[in-house]
């Protein structure tokens, strides 16, 4: 029985970003007892997530459709490599039936709201109403097979909430989901957590003084952390890809922040990560 010190909860190790070394980035992560979750954005990349997951013991995979592959575009955060370029794609229950029977697959998603990036040729409210649709159809797929939700979320936490919300009160999500790359306040977090959902922090707690501040007043028995590998890089990786790996630097933070040692920090969220996807370890 392999033993894991931390568990990437979310990372891209799927994505064309390690086409050269995929498994180089891997095996470094797992040498080191951290384990991870590739997650899917869209249908190719969630068909990969698989693949890649069959490959590697303590590799899982999620699957589902995020927001900014509802419509064509592109776009480029700053700080990160390289841009990023989407296709018009719609969720398409029939096809992610034929992966979520598979046995590494422990989640839906990443999907959700993002209000961010938004294409500039087509009407906002068609936009987020395509959004919500999204969420939905994805939200009655998650609760028709039993799993949990990987929620995409940005500058758009009092829709994504209400939504969630009206799908707990109306019975389902019985698994609940994981608000991942959280970067809402403080009163965010909490109405999350209060709805039984997971908090998840990135490489930008490191840098953000206001997202650790958050974090100390968090439970962190709802917190798990991640990598959003190849984005979101730590110090002192910053401006270069990031890996799974790397969630070594976020635990510190977290720990730090929560004045907590690393140690039982790691363990806490590792222990989260297993309980919440069900990870057979």
């Amino acid at each position: 029985m392999q033993k894991f010190n931390l568990i990437d909860t979310h990372c891209h190790v799927n994505f064309a970003a390690y086409k050269d070394d995929m498994d180089a980035v891997i095996r470094r992560s797992l040498d080191e007892g951290i384990g991870m979750i590739a997650v899917g954005t869209q249908s190719d990349t969630s068909r990969r997530a698989i693949e890649v997951a069959e490959k590697y013991d303590g590799v899982w995979a999620s699957i589902g459709l995020h927001p900014s592959h509802l419509h064509k575009q592109e776009f480029h955060d700053e700080g990160e490599l390289d841009s990023v370029k989407t296709r018009t794609e719609v969720f398409d229950p029939e096809f992610y039936r034929q992966l979520v029977s598979h046995p590494k697959v422990v989640a839906i998603g990443e999907f959700g709201l993002d209000y961010y990036h938004m294409p500039t040729n087509i009407d906002a409210t068609q936009v987020h109403q395509d959004q919500i649709n999204a969420v939905n159809l994805q939200i009655d797929f998650a609760t028709e097979f039993n799993k949990p939700i990987i929620v995409h979320s940005r500058d758009a936490h009092d829709d994504q909430f209400k939504i969630l919300r009206l799908a707990v009160e109306a019975g389902k999500l019985p698994r609940r989901g994981v608000v991942h790359c959280f970067t809402g306040t403080l009163e965010d977090a909490k109405r999350y957590i209060d709805l039984g959902f997971m908090i998840s922090f990135t490489g930008i707690l490191t840098f953000s003084k206001e997202l650790q501040a958050i974090a100390r007043e968090l439970p962190i028995e709802s917190i798990m952390v991640e990598t959003d590998a190849p984005y979101l890089s730590p110090p002192p990786h910053r401006g270069k890809r990031n890996e799974p790996s790397y969630v070594k630097f976020i635990t510190q933070t977290l720990a730090d922040a929560k004045g907590l040692e690393y140690d039982q920090v790691a363990q806490q969220t590792t222990e989260n990560a297993i309980k919440f996807f069900r990870l057979t370890i």
